[in-house]
């Protein structure tokens, strides 16, 4: 495995956690619940917070959901 692979998988790790973060301190303690309200597919938005690789445009999606901006989004956990 590459240095730069590790590197991704640590990054994608972190935008796990912070979407899971965000989430529960919105007050969702069941992440399908969360994606129901959304209108994201539950299966699918597991797996972001499960640390699988997720595009651009639906960590847009998920930003928006939890009714942040980006610059916030990416305040904490990214160091």
């Amino acid at each position: 495995m590459t240095e730069k692979t590790e590197f991704t998988k640590e990054e994608i790790l972190k935008l796990a956690n912070r979407i899971k973060s965000l989430r529960i301190q919105k007050g969702y303690s069941n992440y399908e619940n969360f994606a129901y309200e959304h209108k994201i597919p539950r299966a699918q938005y597991g797996r972001y917070e499960k640390g699988e690789d997720l595009r651009y445009s639906s960590l847009l999606k998920v930003v928006q959901a939890l009714g942040i901006s980006l610059s916030e989004f990416f305040s904490e956990g990214f160091d």
